[in-house]
């Protein structure tokens, strides 16, 4: 496991569990230096001091917020460990609320929470097992990296998960990325539903990163001094128009063939259209019309007739 990136305790109630926060997830990315064009000299980035031009070490460098131009107040570490925060050394438990009322969009970095030994093993599974039966997940608050986080805990098979959360105000409106309104047939949102079961699946867990395999592929044919492999053309023509029934059609057989599902009931069959609906509903107003004439005719004439006599 990785090394622990904090340590502190949960606030729960007047419970109080010790922990040690380690990084769920971890980088595979491929990373790049920079170098120079012309003799392939590293490019390094260097922090040189503006009033006497010295190159600093990192435990020559401070905080300093600058309140006013060419003002700066020093901020040091011990100024932002004692600061008159709850949440500066404890993960502080303010809600529980349902799993599904959370925005995904809000979730951020996820990290283990392991339990700070001995003497907060109940307690841990105490919360764990009580996040379980409740079916709910933790709103918390904490402060790390100079700000205070929004957290949200789960439980993720025996531990305990925090995700760090976005606050409401830094979540931008989509308002204005709707596009304008456009006419969506019911035969067209039935083949995107018949696509979307065609691809449905319970486990994805076999999906691989392709592009950093490439990657890899790349860097090493050039370091072979070989020539890196190139990917054919498939640009779709610029301009091209695309039939959606017949796009959503292929699309349901060819994920049903993947799957070596029979394609015998894979076709999206057209809905009656616009114009056609609009027809049927003309010719039934003509019908109703047509009875409605037809039984005035028949009232009147009945009415205009003299009674028999006894």
């Amino acid at each position: 496991m990785p090394r622990p990136v904090w340590s502190g305790a949960i606030s729960f109630g007047l419970v109080t569990i010790p922990i040690k926060v380690l990084p769920a997830t971890e980088s595979h990315n491929i990373s790049f230096h920079q170098y120079h064009l012309d003799d392939m000299g590293r490019i390094r980035y260097r922090k040189i001091c503006e009033l006497d031009g010295k190159q600093l070490r990192d435990d020559e460098i401070g905080k300093a917020f600058e309140v006013s131009k060419d003002t700066l107040i020093e901020i040091t570490d011990e100024d932002l460990a004692n600061m008159p925060l709850p949440t500066a050394k404890a993960i502080e438990i303010v809600a529980f609320v349902p799993a599904d009322s959370i925005d995904p969009i809000r979730i951020s970095n996820g990290y283990y929470l392991a339990a700070g030994g001995a003497v907060s093993a109940k307690p841990y599974t105490l919360l764990r097992k009580a996040l379980e039966r409740s079916s709910k997940v933790a709103v918390a608050k904490f402060a790390w990296h100079g700000r205070e986080r929004l957290g949200l805990l789960r439980v993720k098979d025996d531990a305990i998960v925090l995700h760090a959360m976005r606050w409401p105000d830094e979540i931008r409106s989509p308002e204005t990325l709707a596009p304008d309104p456009v006419e969506v047939g019911d035969s067209e949102i039935d083949g995107a539903v018949a696509l979307m079961e065609a691809m449905s699946e319970d486990d994805i867990s076999g999906y691989r990163d392709h592009y950093r395999e490439a990657l890899e592929e790349v860097i090493a044919a050039k370091a072979e001094g070989k020539t890196p492999p190139r990917a054919e053309d498939e640009t779709r023509p610029a301009g091209e128009v695309v039939d959606l029934m017949a796009a959503l059609n292929a699309s349901v057989q060819a994920a049903k063939e993947s799957r070596g599902e029979s394609g015998e009931h894979a076709t999206v069959h057209d809905m009656p259209t616009s114009k056609k609906r609009a027809a049927k509903k003309t010719a039934a107003k003509k019908t109703a019309a047509k009875k409605t004439t037809t039984k005035k005719a028949a009232a009147k004439k009945t009415s205009g007739r003299k009674p028999r006599s006894a």
